[in-house]
């Protein structure tokens, strides 16, 4: 993963962390799972959201749900 893309990624879980609200409509919930996925760009954060974020995955769009 280039640089400038993980800064981007760490920067919008950074986001959604301090208001989930700012990131609403980059973030879905994932059928099947208890998971979210935060989307930035072509890439995919899948995490479960509580009282402590779990990032459980990153990559990019097309294998990250395999």
């Amino acid at each position: 993963m280039p640089a400038n893309t993980a800064r981007r990624i760490i920067g919008k879980i950074a986001a959604y962390a301090a208001d989930p609200a700012s990131q609403q409509n980059n973030i879905k919930m994932l059928k099947g799972s208890d998971a979210i996925r935060l989307r930035v760009g072509d890439w995919r954060v899948i995490m479960n959201d509580g009282t402590v974020l779990d990032i459980l995955e990153i990559g990019p769009r097309g294998g990250i749900y395999d």
